[in-house]
């Protein structure tokens, strides 16, 4: 009888792997166990692959993409996984094997879920699923000054955890920078970050909030946020006109085609540019991604699929889409935030730059998850918009003693460049932009 040789190709970067209170082997074993609380427990940022005889089992944190492409030889399967398309694109050219390849063939791994698959041979079966993180939805009293604490008080403890883990992989001098607009999310982290850093005795000299000045209206946010507080001296602009955005460099370096993200990463693109070519030697910086959805803090009325009642009554929805296992959930993409992070993640990696997003962290989550939207809304959709700013306040007071000044809510990429004129720079038409990613790959 004829014994296929399986093979795994892992060509994930493990020094991106930040792992408390553990090491990577135990990590490791932890996602092969598959069990729910163990792979729950690992704290951090990780991308994992971990491996027994012919099963493959692969688990991801929210910020962290994941890609495989299981690959058919005559002595048998090849599991090539990477964090990018070209990337295992490339690895397949060089076994010969790139005409196998096309994009819409990957795979995503979903965040929060352990995926396994058995490399048997030809007919390979469908991998399987094994959700890892389940939080308890409407958990906390419907008590906005709690909430605040509790959910700040998660970020702060995650932000803790991160700045120590810097100065362990640096001097101890590391500068610190967070991408900053004046908006709930970027203002609450850079104050968590300052009154962090000032509490476990770290220089605030070593911080900047770095701005991103192509014309709009975020650079006078940024500084009467800042100047209100008393901390006009961190902002820091970041100058870039509408010529320096680039479609395809944005396409190739995202390797996805929904127009929203699209925009996003081409201005991120450009803010790390900047700081790059100022710096040439920073390496770590903090954001505020993950905030809008954890709050559900997102235009309803953008998109025609969605209701108040779907956004506040399904599980992680803006964290996950769908869901696995729904019939709208993409297996080349995943959904949600576990697909659209790569507009983070990419143009940071892009120059060279370790970011971390606190709100993506579970512990924070799990708190936004346990809001009982549905009670403190009565799912009103203005109330729901309004929810955000209050609870972030709060728990900033509650956490920091600062008055966090709110402003309205703003996509980050309509805050940094006016919107008509990124929409005559970049046009971001989705079908065109789905051929380009295709193109990127004949």
């Amino acid at each position: 009888m004829h014994r296929y040789v399986e093979r795994v190709v892992d060509l994930l970067d493990p020094s991106l792997n930040v792992l408390h209170d553990m090491t990577e082997d135990e990590a490791r074993a932890r996602v092969l166990s598959a069990d729910p609380d163990a792979v729950r427990g690992i704290e951090g940022s990780f991308a994992l692959v971990a491996r027994d005889g012919i099963t493959v089992c692969m688990a991801r944190s929210l910020d962290r993409p994941m890609r495989y492409f299981l690959a058919k030889r005559a002595e048998g399967p090849a599991l090539f996984i990477a964090d990018r398309m070209d990337t295992l694109r490339s690895a397949l050219a060089a076994e010969g094997l790139a005409h196998q390849f096309h994009p819409s063939y990957t795979r995503m791994v979903p965040a929060h879920h352990v995926v396994e698959l058995r490399l048997v041979g030809c007919p390979d079966p469908d991998p399987t699923y094994t959700r890892f993180f389940t939080p308890e939805r409407s958990a906390l009293p419907p008590n906005l000054d709690v909430i605040g604490q509790r959910y700040i008080g998660a970020l702060a403890f995650a932000v803790a955890r991160w700045l120590q883990h810097v100065d362990r992989v640096s001097s101890g001098t590391a500068p610190i920078g967070v991408c900053f607009s004046g908006g709930i999310d970027s203002g609450s982290v850079f104050l968590v970050v300052y009154d962090t850093m000032r509490r476990l005795g770290m220089s605030p000299a070593r911080l900047k909030a770095f701005v991103l000045d192509a014309g709009g209206p975020d650079v006078a946010q940024a500084h009467e946020f800042l100047d209100r507080l008393g901390l006009g001296l961190f902002f820091e602009a970041i100058d870039a006109g509408p010529e320096a955005l680039d479609l395809q460099e944005t396409l190739r370096v995202l390797e996805d085609y929904k127009p929203l993200d699209v925009e996003c990463a081409a201005l991120g693109l450009r803010l790390f540019r900047g700081i790059r070519e100022r710096y040439p030697e920073w390496r770590f910086m903090l954001d505020g991604d993950g905030g809008d959805e954890n709050l559900k803090d997102y235009p309803i009325e953008e998109n025609p699929e969605l209701t108040i009642r779907s956004v506040v009554d399904n599980l992680m929805l803006y964290q996950e889409g769908w869901g696995v296992g729904r019939i709208k959930h993409s297996l080349t993409y995943s959904g949600g935030l576990s697909r659209s992070y790569v507009r983070t993640y990419a143009p940071a990696r892009r120059y060279g730059f370790d970011g971390f997003s606190p709100y993506t962290r579970p512990s924070v989550v799990e708190v936004a998850e346990g809001i009982p939207f549905a009670s403190l809304t009565a799912y009103d959709v203005p109330t729901l918009y309004g929810l955000k700013g209050d609870i972030v306040s709060r728990g900033v007071k509650a956490m920091t003693g600062f008055d966090m000044p709110v402003f309205p809510k703003r996509r980050f990429q309509h805050g940094a460049i006016p919107v008509e004129t990124l929409r005559t720079s970049l046009i971001a038409d989705e079908a065109a932009c789905r051929r380009a990613v295709h193109a990127l790959f004949a």
